[in-house]
């Protein structure tokens, strides 16, 4: 799996290929002589590319009449995605439930389909058994059969290398350090990859959201844990060992309070979820908060735990975010939450702790998006990436087929 990822694994007429591949799938439809002008490449060049990948069914022709400042001569042959080349599903391992969306090579919706989980955590050759038959329900719900399936991109919290397919622990699974490549070949019938879900919400942004466009943008998704995606000239970021970006795992408190990864003073054991649940129900002689719209609705009544933990809550993520623009002064900051919008003043608390401890330089902060953190999302970001990855399968083939 590892080198499949980005350029890297690919020889130089290959990596060609795939850029151009993208400038058409960015452009949604272009003419050869204008990718070669995006690309700042040789038209012969180009043709050499678009002519491999036409051979491997990924682009296709279409002729367009002349503009209107040309009076005569031939149609424009343009290029375009070949929307029935392949399909891919991509997955969203949640709490309670795997999301699944298929899409066509053009990144056309087929079908999105919801396959509720016994349970929030389970052994990794079970999940992956819920994830095969998750997938055969959305493909007989649009008619596909799951043979037609050409790749698959798993999305799932915790320390997982998406260049190899290996896990160092989730949430969802009941192990640590587990490889997921051999249970792949064993209960999918298609190559399958899994990723950090929050670097898949990146790569939804970066495709259709606030960073499209943007070279160096931060995702920070606020759910029951807080993940974080990097892109940093385009790309996305994963350290090492593929467990960077682990932002809900920085330490905020010196030996603070217990995170669900088994630390102390993790900035998620105050703004997670689960975190902020347990704190609000501590102490109290009755039955607590349960959720975070009943700690909402504690704190409008006057509760003054609950309007503590949101206070805390909001000053820690307002501390935290002015770190990522120390460290990294992105042009953008998505701030992707499944909760409830928090009621005043508790988001000019996390604005307040933002801008008083962001150094100070006479230029503006980077511009922040809070968007209410849709389920779909991440199974999109997911499929996109599952586009990129079979894309590059193919070009592999027939750059091997053309070799024979």
């Amino acid at each position: 799996m590892k080198g499949l990822i980005g350029q890297s694994g690919l020889d130089a007429r290959c990596a060609t290929q795939l850029r151009v591949l993208q400038c058409i799938r960015m452009a949604a439809e272009i003419s050869r002589t204008d990718i070669a002008r995006a690309l700042d490449s040789s038209p012969a060049t180009v043709t050499a590319a678009c002519t491999a990948l036409l051979r491997a069914g990924l682009i296709c022709e279409v002729e367009r009449a002349p503009s209107d400042t040309v009076q005569r001569g031939r149609p424009r042959i343009m290029l375009q995605i070949a929307g029935g080349a392949f399909y891919v599903a991509g997955m969203k391992i949640a709490r309670h439930a795997i999301l699944v969306m298929i899409v066509d090579s053009q990144g056309g919706e087929i079908v999105t389909h919801t396959a509720p989980l016994e349970t929030s955590r389970m052994k990794a050759e079970d999940l992956v058994r819920a994830v095969r038959r998750a997938l055969e329900a959305a493909c007989a719900g649009c008619g596909l059969g799951i043979g037609q399936i050409a790749g698959v991109v798993l999305g799932m919290p915790g320390f997982v290398n998406g260049l190899t397919g290996f896990m160092h622990w989730s949430s969802s699974v009941l192990e640590r350090n587990v490889d997921f490549a051999p249970l792949f070949r064993e209960h999918l019938p298609c190559p399958t990859f899994i990723d950090n879900d929050a670097n898949l919400v990146a790569k939804a942004e970066h495709l259709f959201g606030a960073g499209r466009g943007l070279r160096n943008f931060l995702v920070v998704t606020v759910e029951h844990g807080v993940g974080m995606g990097i892109v940093l000239d385009g790309e996305l970021y994963r350290g090492e060992r593929g467990c960077g970006a682990e932002f809900g795992h920085t330490k905020v408190q010196i030996q603070g309070a217990v995170c669900q990864c088994g630390q102390r003073g993790c900035l998620e054991a105050y703004v997670g979820d689960y975190a902020m649940v347990r704190d609000a129900a501590t102490g109290r002689q009755g039955d607590g908060p349960t959720s975070i719209p009943e700690i909402l609705e504690a704190a409008r009544q006057g509760d003054a735990l609950a309007q503590e933990v949101l206070q805390r809550a909001s000053q820690f993520l307002g501390v935290a975010l002015a770190n990522l623009v120390n460290l990294f002064d992105p042009e953008h900051i998505v701030l992707a939450r499944s909760r409830p919008p928090f009621d005043h003043p508790y988001p000019e608390t996390m604005l307040d702790a933002l801008r008083r401890n962001t150094v100070e330089v006479d230029a503006p902060l980077p511009e922040i998006t809070v968007r209410n953190l849709d389920e779909s999302m991440w199974a999109k970001g997911a499929a996109a990436h599952g586009i990129e990855l079979v894309s590059i399968l193919k070009i592999r083939e027939q750059g091997a087929a053309d070799a024979a």
